[in-house]
């Protein structure tokens, strides 16, 4: 883990292009949902079938940011991190229970943070299979077809949800947002937010008292 200026390498490069590119179609494909779902609008901006063809491409490309940011020798971070979100400690199962009214030392990611990965990658494999159902439904019976568009729209609603209160819980917490932007964190608030991590980084101690206090991420980078 990169670390200069009393600062620490957060996120790799690599993960911050995975995490925007990741952004960006996801608001696409949010954009484009509405007049799906709503067909009065369709016509306002863009034709009906441009905003088909939008929805569907940018459906497909969902995973291949996180795809890449896997790969190779440059995926390792991610790599890294996949299998933090992955690993759940007892302590952590609590403080998630009881709504992080707990005390907690915390990991590199906290469990409303890991909770939120969880949440995020299971929903868009569900809207990428329903997705496909619905785009080539010739091999499936009329009764799939139904549910997997049920399925679709309940889904796509609640990952919306939990995507507005992640951005929300970022705008708030700006050395958390500050840290999918630029890649780093101070040493001082990894101390203080991820005493686990920092310690495994090698730091000891708490943080000064003089380092301006970032509200607790619950489900933010």
């Amino acid at each position: 883990m990169a670390r200069g200026g009393g600062s620490l390498l957060r996120f790799s490069a690599t993960q911050r292009a995975a995490h925007w590119a990741n952004a960006a179609l996801f608001a696409a494909l949010v954009v484009t949902a509405i007049p799906l779902y709503f067909g009065s609008l369709f016509g306002v901006v863009l034709a009906r079938h441009v905003v088909e063809e939008v929805h569907l491409w940018c459906g497909l490309a969902l995973p291949v940011p996180l795809g890449v940011s896997l790969l190779g020798p440059w995926g390792a971070p991610m790599r890294a991190d996949l299998a933090r979100v992955s690993r759940w400690t007892h302590e952590e199962v609590e403080w998630l229970r009881r709504l992080g009214r707990r005390a907690l030392r915390a990991d590199k990611f906290n469990p409303g943070q890991k909770l939120n990965a969880v949440v995020v990658g299971a929903a868009s494999l569900v809207l990428l299979a329903t997705g496909a159902m619905l785009q080539w439904f010739s091999p499936f019976p009329v009764a799939w077809r139904s549910g997997a568009t049920d399925v679709h729209d309940l889904f796509a609603f609640a990952i919306t949800l939990v995507v507005v209160a992640h951005v929300v819980m970022a705008l708030t917490h700006p050395a958390a947002l500050s840290a999918m932007v630029r890649g780093r964190v101070s040493e001082a608030w990894a101390r203080r937010r991820a005493p686990a991590w920092a310690e495994e980084l090698g730091l000891d101690g708490p943080a000064p008292a003089t380092e301006p206090a970032d509200p607790e991420p619950v489900a933010s980078g």
